[in-house]
């Protein structure tokens, strides 16, 4: 990988974590356009976890722009203040169910969903789910539309369900986000609500994810000779800077014109990816053997 693919890459994970679109599968569609690891081996396997490591810029992003927070619930784990601890707990709670489907399932899901036809059948169905989110907010009775939850609101039960909804986001082309958002306002969290425990809880999950992976390159470094310091550095720093402009704009985006765009944005790229899978202009390779355990790294 050279410095401007990384910076390419940078910039689709930045705009895409935070929105409801899968930044996973944005990202595996520009690996396979730009040609990256195409083929089954240790090469496309330390491409998968520079994808997860260049995710740390989207979380500096979201640390500096929700600062205030952030520092609540450092300050609510020394004891100093109460909501933020009560919110600390419940981002953990929510976070321990994709601790432990990922830990069961990580290396299934690498092996069997991290192709473009998985991908383009959740975009779809993501984009359908939407849709039908948003035409039940919409007709739903007057007095129902104005009840929604603040984040003080959530209680552990509640948090574990929206948790639970994460780990349906391991599917690429799910979207985190989209999971979190739209289980937020299952439970009864209003819109804004449901946007901040969505980057919060995907801070904490990012950085496991990140540093999970980061681990695997120390355990083997030869995976990293095609990803250079200064490569990875330029891709986080694309990451952060395109996150801060994403994140800004999908809070402005949502308050005002709720979900209805990224359904049919979803939905419009399914369709397009599966035009190009058909015409063979991409060819997913989902199906391909697995490499052998000693060559892979060990998820």
């Amino acid at each position: 990988m050279n410095w401007w693919q990384s910076i390419l890459i940078g910039i689709v994970e930045g705009l895409t974590e935070y929105l409801p679109v899968s930044s996973t599968g944005h990202i595996l569609l520009t690996q396979k356009i730009l040609g990256i690891a195409p083929n089954p081996g240790a090469a496309r396997e330390a491409a998968n976890a520079y994808a997860v490591v260049v995710q740390i810029g989207a979380i500096l992003a979201v640390l500096g722009l929700y600062f205030q927070r952030c520092r609540s619930l450092f300050e609510g784990l020394l004891g100093k203040n109460p909501q933020g601890l009560l919110l600390l707990r419940n981002i953990l709670i929510a976070f321990l169910p994709a601790v432990v489907v990922g830990l069961l399932f990580d290396k299934k899901i690498e092996q069997y969903l991290f192709g473009l036809w998985p991908i383009t059948a959740a975009w779809f169905v993501g984009g359908v789910a939407i849709l039908a989110v948003a035409w039940f907010k919409r007709n739903a009775a007057p007095g129902a539309r104005k009840i929604g939850l603040s984040l003080e609101d959530i209680t552990p039960k509640t948090a574990f369900l929206i948790g639970l909804l994460q780990c349906v986001a391991m599917w690429p082309g799910t979207s985190r986000s989209l999971m979190v958002i739209v289980g937020g306002l299952l439970v009864g969290l209003n819109m804004l609500a449901a946007v901040e425990f969505s980057f919060l809880l995907g801070m904490v999950t990012l950085s496991a994810a990140s540093g999970y992976k980061m681990l695997k390159f120390i355990k083997q470094p030869e995976l990293l000779q095609d990803y250079s310091i200064g490569v990875m550095f330029l891709g986080i720093l694309a990451a952060w800077i395109s996150a801060v402009l994403s994140v800004k704009w999908m809070v402005g985006w949502l308050q005002k014109r709720g979900v209805t765009v990224f359904g049919y944005y979803r939905i419009g790229l399914a369709v397009l990816v599966a035009a190009l899978l058909l015409s063979g202009l991409l060819k997913d390779d989902t199906a391909a053997p697995p490499m052998p355990v000693t060559a892979a790294v060990q998820p």
